[in-house]
């Protein structure tokens, strides 16, 4: 056996470069706690750092199994072999586990709070994925046309506007194994709760149309945003609401009022030739410089498995009136999906710019009861290539990114 003092007084440097190789957060909190030495030395976890949460799952498992689900990595696939997490690492991708996630499914992620749902229940909080800190939001019952929901009504239990008329008497009912999956389909929200202040919005695309809905702390139920339907995306930029249809339409709501968001169509058409169909899917993401980016992502699909091949890339510059193409990102990334879509420096992932990050959020196109492949990956504007990641992976509930200003660090505290 070596010197155990001698490990304890290992070089800061070497220390450094170790921990530069990490890119499990479990790990690095691990090789803190080693020894109170190299708990000192450490350096902390950049606070710009994104993470990517990893479901834990495979194709025999059900939602109604009582057993732990929802992990967020080590994952075993179909066949019960370990996942091979060598082309995160060899993407220089930073990933970490949240345990205790059993039969939940996330909708969205914004500084390191995760917007969850329990399949079970219908039930809706935001929860911290570093601090462990939970805040309740409106259940999925509480959505604009929800017209009832009566749990002891089993197979029938949410009693559902029919969108198609303007009689609030007709209407239909579904099960709640079928509502709880598949009626939220994105939230975000506009900054993150501190110290129990819960000064915050949240806006949700939701129901079968793909509408708007907006909550307020201390609101009992979601409130309707706009009449309008099919968005694709919605972000918080600016002190505004955009949204973006399937069209390509720009919306504006404006967030500086007491009764909520007011707005409407914005006065810039869609792009020119932007694509319009089936398998294209609209982002927006704000720049530092004021202007916003509609991402247009190309996808196949055939036989339940979706494939993004290329993106098409339009800036709506600050005050401007139409959208122009950009070519490139320059020295910037981007990262979609379920999470608020967020442009950074490559610095924080290690890696270079001009590049797409994305994850999957097609869930209209997937089987709401079963397990799916996942369209993850790395697309380089440069060469126009396109890199999966997870690709032999199955999962009920698709990976997220989670972009933490949260800094943590080892030092005096431990995880629970």
């Amino acid at each position: 056996m070596g010197d155990i003092n001698g490990w304890a007084n290992i070089h800061h440097d070497i220390l450094k470069e170790i921990a530069e190789h990490l890119y499990s957060y479990d790990d690095f909190i691990q090789l803190g706690l080693v020894c109170k030495q190299w708990n000192l030395k450490l350096p902390e976890i950049s606070s710009e750092i994104l993470w990517l949460l990893i479901p834990e799952e495979s194709s025999s498992t059900h939602i109604y199994e009582d057993e732990e689900i929802y992990h967020l990595m080590q994952l075993p696939i179909a066949d019960e072999v370990p996942l091979d997490i060598q082309s995160l690492d060899e993407a220089k991708i930073h990933y970490l586990k949240l345990p205790e996630m059993q039969t939940k499914l996330i909708r969205g992620s914004f500084g390191g709070w995760l917007i969850v749902l329990d399949i079970y229940k219908g039930s809706m909080y935001m929860l911290n994925a570093f601090t462990k800190v939970r805040l309740d939001l409106p259940p999925i019952s509480t959505f604009p046309d929800i017209i009832d929901y009566n749990p002891n009504r089993h197979g029938f239990e949410y009693a559902i506007w029919d969108l198609g008329v303007e009689d609030m008497d007709d209407y239909h009912r579904v099960s709640s194994s079928v509502m709880n999956r598949i009626w939220v389909g994105k939230v975000i929200i506009n900054s993150c709760p501190i110290n129990d202040n819960e000064d915050f919005m949240a806006v949700a695309i939701h129901g079968f149309r793909c509408t708007l809905a907006f909550y307020k702390p201390n609101d009992k139920r979601w409130l309707n945003l706009n009449e309008k339907t099919w968005f694709d995306d919605v972000i918080f930029f600016g002190e505004k609401i955009y949204a973006v249809e399937d069209s390509g339409q720009l919306y504006e709501f404006d967030t500086n009022t007491k009764s909520g968001p007011v707005g409407g169509i914005h006065e810039a058409k869609p792009p020119f030739r932007a694509a319009v169909g089936s398998y294209q899917l609209k982002y927006l993401v704000g720049r530092a410089n004021g202007s916003l980016l509609m991402l247009v992502r190309h996808f196949t699909y055939h036989r339940g498995f979706s494939r993004t091949y290329k993106f098409d890339i339009y800036e709506l510059k600050k005050n401007a009136k139409e959208w122009c193409r950009l070519r490139s990102l320059e020295n910037y990334v981007v990262m979609i999906g379920f999470n608020s879509s967020v442009q950074m420096l490559p610095a924080s992932i290690q890696t270079k710019g001009n590049k797409i990050y994305f994850t999957d959020n097609l869930q209209d196109w997937k089987a709401w009861d079963d397990v799916e492949h996942q369209d993850i990956g790395i697309f380089d504007l440069d060469d126009g290539s396109c890199q999966t990641l997870l690709s032999d992976v199955k999962f009920v509930c698709p990976p997220v990114w989670c972009h933490s200003k949260f800094v943590s660090t080892t030092k005096g505290c431990q995880r629970s």
